[in-house]
């Protein structure tokens, strides 16, 4: 898979719906001026209804701008995408050219040719502890398009999309579990995936984890915290950027082409990912292992078990998955696993701006993103969030990344008013991409 593989869609196939957009939109704020576009983040207009199958949306896609009075008395101003199962539609994770890079939502859908996006993971900022200087790098599972690009905070919980004729979305907790078997039958764990090896944001990586913090172990995820493990091996592909990153003294990364074989050795890590390959960097007993067992001309597979709570398989060939979490709703029934996402108990209570993924029970996929800190909108605790997907009838829902992250384009336009008062670069989108 080369780099720009995880740009899905093609940005003309979306121009049928750009121009009729752009006037409908318009109108929606009252025919007194054009909405604003997706680059500077103006505020849009009053609550309207952006309709399906009217050169506009694609049939079973809609759109939604409006307000809910909360229990206290204050509103809050929620943008809701709906795409149902009948919409000849795919909803991708989508990301800018490289995993290791941001970009707004905006831009993310117009390049993936999508008629509508929200943002979407977690990811690496350059205000969390441990910040390694890839403001792309997510934290919590990722996979596009089948391959594996982030391994999960083990049983955090996150939206799966199986694709075409592969079912409906789901939330779930996904567990990763990565193995290396070298040529000479040696086994290994695989530590993690495009991410900066020794470097656990998020914490909930696998075995030999530290809290940074306290130096003691540390299995559970831990959210926006850093946990170290000096021994770790993690894998790079094309996905991650042009260069894997320089590696410690004492580290070592072997080459691999599309078929596993070693084509070289580095060390110490850090250079060229090849195009049609990939590389595993090491360090500590990790880079031990590579040189012991994986010499130029040997070989080594890499197994990628990718499972939900009940333990059955979640990664297909077309999977996209994307983490989140605390769950919200489960079985149409208020339901958040703060512990289990690492959040502190009083995150539950918190009023921010939010973005949430709900499924219904056809299948039917909600997509809302709530506007805060402004006197016009509060924002949502997570029982709000929560109640507020209920009533929408939302079976299953989880929350994705919120502040000023969250945004809601339709076609060119903003459809929410970040919190940033502009979109904020974030690492990946959910996108609605016509088939």
């Amino acid at each position: 898979m080369g780099p720009g593989h995880l740009r899905k869609g093609s940005p003309a196939r979306r121009g049928r719906w750009a121009g009729p957009l752009l006037a409908l939109l318009a109108c929606v704020q009252g025919c007194a001026g054009p909405a604003s576009t997706t680059g500077d983040g103006a505020v849009p207009g009053p609550p309207r209804t952006i309709a399906e199958c009217s050169h506009v949306l694609p049939c079973g896609v809609t759109a939604e701008r409006f307000s809910r009075r909360l229990e206290d008395g204050r509103n809050v101003r929620i943008s809701l995408v709906v795409v149902r199962p009948s919409a000849r539609v795919d909803v991708r994770v989508v990301h800018g050219e490289h995993v290791a890079t941001t970009d707004t939502v905006g831009r993310l859908a117009h390049e993936a040719g999508a008629v509508a996006a929200v943002n979407g993971s977690f990811f690496a900022t350059d205000e969390l502890p441990g910040y390694a200087g890839y403001p792309g790098d997510v934290l919590g599972v990722e996979a596009v398009d089948g391959r594996l690009v982030s391994e999960a905070a083990d049983g955090g919980t996150a939206l799966v999309l199986p694709g075409a004729g592969g079912g409906p979305p789901q939330v779930d907790e996904v567990t990763t579990r990565l193995t290396l078997r070298a040529g000479d039958g040696a086994l290994r764990e695989l530590d993690g995936v495009d991410r900066v090896p020794g470097r656990v944001l998020g914490c909930g990586g696998t075995g030999g984890d530290l809290s940074a913090v306290t130096r003691k172990p540390e299995s559970r995820p831990r959210h926006n915290q850093l946990c170290v493990d000096g021994s770790e091996i993690v894998a790079f592909g094309p996905e991650w950027g042009a260069r894997s990153p320089k590696g410690p003294a004492g580290s070592a990364e072997v080459l691999l082409d599309g078929h596993g074989k070693v084509t070289g050795v580095r060390r110490p890590a850090g250079g060229p990912v090849p195009r049609d390959g990939s590389t595993l960097v090491g360090v500590g007993g990790g880079a031990g292992w590579l040189l012991a067992h994986a010499p130029v001309g040997g070989h080594v597979a890499q197994d990628t078990r990718v499972t939900g709570r009940d333990g059955r398989s979640l990664l297909g060939r077309h999977t996209d998955i994307l983490g989140g979490g605390p769950a919200l709703v489960r079985g149409g029934k208020e339901w958040i696993n703060t512990a289990a996402n690492g959040f502190a108990p009083g995150a539950r209570d918190e009023r921010e701006p939010r973005t949430v993924a709900a499924v219904k029970k056809d299948g039917t996929l909600l997509l809302a993103v709530f506007d805060g800190r402004s006197r016009s909108s509060a924002g949502v605790t997570l029982v709000e969030a929560a109640r507020e997907v209920l009533r929408l009838g939302a079976v299953d829902a989880l929350n994705l990344d919120g502040g000023g992250s969250s945004t809601a384009v339709v076609g060119d336009e903003l459809l929410n008013k970040p919190s940033d008062g502009r979109q904020r670069r974030v690492a990946d989108a959910l996108a609605v991409v016509p088939r």
